[in-house]
């Protein structure tokens, strides 16, 4: 005879491993679990098995104007294009963790930018909110910058600029967004390459934490300033550009009209409790090591463009 507590204590296994299998078994999500393309539709392909997403720009991919993500107002897309192709979240988020692999354009790529971004809305519309990953293209043997920009209600001008401690476009890095009420940080390969704070005495009053967005990625032709400031053009002698997407990752706070109850600070969520809302020691090491050696650009340190420093420059990182 078994006892009726060995018999249970069997059940709980056996639902345990069912529990733990069902998890390791799940398939990765699709492209079209996630995504729709927002333009240049035949400037996209997958691979065979569907896990990795190619976009390609040439002189034949068109966008309209008002939907790259710099402008703040459509001008008009029956007259001004430019060339470019990407594609969007079919849900918005506000709040979590966000991530992908990407693998550059390798070779001459001047003027060719890659995005990977969250914004508010769907075209670049006067006020949105919006998060950059922008990856600036180079001629061959020159190394890529990698731009970040914050923008609130419409307004950026928040721009770093970081090199690289690799090559981009040889292999497939991590790039991910951890966003919270407290902070904005940017990763790259799990090392904090920057930090936009809302915290301390002084809240930040440029701090986009009010509407929740899309995440997006695009390439693009910007040969007007993403090299050398424009200096160098596009040579489309070298086109197809192509890049290269895979393993997209999410855990946020989907939204749902009116207002979804994750949005607020519950810490029910690990991207929602105390620890995320800090940088850890071992992040501040690695965050310092960027700090030293990696940025070649930082608003918060133009004075010439800013005499008066906007307010969130004075909020510290490391709080």
């Amino acid at each position: 005879m078994v006892s009726p507590m060995a018999f249970l204590l069997f059940i709980a296994v056996l639902v345990s491993a069912f529990h733990i299998s069902s998890q390791a078994a799940a398939p990765k999500t699709s492209f079209e679990d996630n995504f729709s393309i927002m333009f240049s539709g035949d400037h996209f392909k997958t691979s065979e098995d569907g896990n990795t997403w190619f976009l390609s720009l040439d002189k034949e991919t068109g966008i309209p104007k008002c939907q790259v993500i710099w402008f703040t107002e459509c001008i008009g897309s029956d007259s001004i294009v430019v060339s470019g192709c990407g594609f969007q979240t079919k849900e918005r988020y506000r709040f979590g963790w966000f991530s992908m692999k990407l693998k550059l354009v390798g070779g001459d790529s001047a003027g060719v930018v890659t995005a990977y971004y969250m914004c508010s809305e769907k075209e670049a519309g006067p006020e949105r909110d919006e998060v950059d990953f922008e990856f600036l293209g180079n001629r061959t043997g020159q190394p890529y910058l990698i731009q970040t920009n914050v923008y609130k209600n419409g307004v950026g001008g928040r721009e770093m600029r970081h090199m690289l401690w690799f090559d981009p476009t040889e292999e497939f890095h991590t790039y991910s967004i951890l966003w919270n009420n407290h902070q904005l940080v940017f990763f790259v390969d799990r090392v904090p390459i920057r930090v936009f704070k809302n915290n301390g005495d002084k809240k930040n009053d440029f701090f986009p934490n009010e509407k929740p967005m899309f995440l997006f990625s695009s390439i693009w032709n910007a040969d007007d300033w993403a090299t050398r400031g424009g200096l160098e053009k596009t040579d489309w002698k070298k086109a197809p550009f192509v890049s290269s997407y895979k393993d997209f990752s999410v855990d946020g706070c989907q939204w749902e009209d009116p207002y979804p109850a994750c949005v607020s600070t519950t810490t029910k969520y690990w991207w929602d409790q105390y620890d995320a809302w800090h940088l850890n020691d071992d992040q501040k090491k690695d965050f310092a090591w960027v700090q030293r050696n990696l940025v070649i650009y930082d608003y918060c340190k133009d004075v010439d463009r800013y005499p008066k420093l906007p307010g969130e420059c004075s909020l510290s990182p490391w709080d």
